[in-house]
């Protein structure tokens, strides 16, 4: 409930607050509320998607956390370099950047909170609860867009919290070490009371303990790995294969990225788990299983933009072997930012309307949804017209 102190504002916490996506999403922002640019790409303002009650883009407080010390004004001017923001207006909307960036606290890394992630835990809580206090808010939603993180050898899946806790003051390498970071922001998170979003494919909020404590908390959480390209086209396309009964063979994928997310994912410890989360849509989708891997690499001359070709093939009547291609180029940030705002519009309003757990309706945003397996992008949309159509009842 919006606290009498409050105007009805909500926070947006960004776990990787100076990097590409935050930095777009962040400026995205602040000229949709000057109505300096179209919402393109926001689904939340489609006439089929459109709730009034969400809190507006005038309504939103950025703030976060990160490891990198390139202020968000920096950021956005590198980001204007690299052809992602227009020419002009970054220098518009400086002041919101500039606000925005002292709003940011020192994040966690792999290594750094090895023996100390109760502390680290409670200082990440306290941090989100002071935001929240400090600037009257309604309430905060954290929504996780750092880096992939390396994908962990040996999983502890915590299944109960008591069992999370313990780890988090006696961390045990024989059972699998500590939290890996994204999941000690999601910790911190829920345990602050605040909604939570993985944006990213890296363990975050899928654990047992972590469900746990988010319907303790009553509060809502999605994810993960946002959908805003390759798997976009993938989740429209396998409902056609199916609905005309034919028989995909194989389908194998190749990206080439640039910019920090090509550069963190050239790494193959961090590849994993966003090839393992691209994959997924296929199998579940069709039924079967299928061919064909995805692959990708780094290629830094292109920047903060990204190409993907899928070679697909498939069976016909009478055993008729086709095939199909398609190739994919976009800026991955631009795709991803709009979503990351109707995210926070979305789970702020799911928050206020008394939902909790995870929220498998908001599965049209993610590659890897929680709590479901339907990937067909129609079906998707379906489910999420109709869970704000349910927001929208009084």
């Amino acid at each position: 409930m919006t606290s009498p102190e409050s105007d009805g504002r909500t926070g947006v916490w960004l776990i990787g607050a100076r990097g590409s996506v935050a930095t777009t999403a962040i400026t995205g922002a602040a000229a949709l509320r000057d109505r300096l640019i179209p919402p393109t790409g926001c689904v939340t303002e489609s006439p089929e998607l459109m709730d009034p009650a969400m809190p507006g883009f005038d309504r939103l407080v950025f703030a976060g956390h990160d490891i990198t010390d390139t202020p968000l004004p920096k950021r956005a001017e590198q980001l204007e370099a690299g052809g992602v923001l227009p020419r002009g207006l970054r220098e518009l909307v400086h002041t919101d950047l500039t606000a925005a960036d002292n709003r940011i606290r020192s994040g966690i890394g792999t290594a750094d909170e090895r023996h100390d992630q109760l502390e680290a835990a409670e200082r990440l809580t306290q941090q989100l609860c002071s935001f929240r206090e400090l600037y009257a808010l309604s309430r905060v939603v954290v929504i996780n867009v750092a880096a992939t993180e390396a994908h962990p050898p040996s999983r502890r899946e915590h299944a109960d919290l008591e069992e999370l806790e313990n780890g988090l003051r006696h961390p045990d390498p024989a059972e699998g070490g500590p939290l890996p970071p994204s999941s000690l922001y999601a910790y911190a998170a829920l345990r602050a009371g605040c909604p939570y979003a993985d944006f990213t494919p890296s363990v975050g909020a899928r654990l047992p303990a972590l469900d746990q404590l988010a319907a303790e908390q009553r509060v809502p959480y999605a994810g993960s790995d946002g959908k805003t390209g390759e798997t976009l086209v993938k989740s429209a396309l396998l409902p056609m294969f199916s609905s005309r009964a034919l028989h995909v063979r194989s389908w194998s994928g190749t990206n080439l990225l640039g910019g920090g997310d090509g550069r963190n994912l050239a790494d193959p410890n961090n590849v994993t788990s966003k090839t393992t989360s691209k994959q997924r849509a296929i199998g579940e989708s069709l039924g079967h299983p299928v061919d064909g891997d995805v692959h990708i690499d780094y290629v830094p001359a292109l920047g903060e933009w990204k190409t993907a070709w899928d070679h697909i093939s498939f069976e016909g009547f009478l055993g008729n072997g086709m095939s199909m291609q398609f190739t994919w180029q976009g800026c991955d940030s631009a795709l991803a930012a709009p979503l990351v705002l109707d995210l926070a519009r979305l789970l702020a309003r799911a928050h206020e309307r008394g939902h909790s757990g995870p929220l498998p309706q908001l599965g049209f945003f993610f590659k890897d949804p929680v709590a479901s397996e339907e990937h067909r992008l129609v079906a998707q949309f379906e489910a999420l017209r109709s869970f704000v159509e349910r927001l929208k009842e009084g």
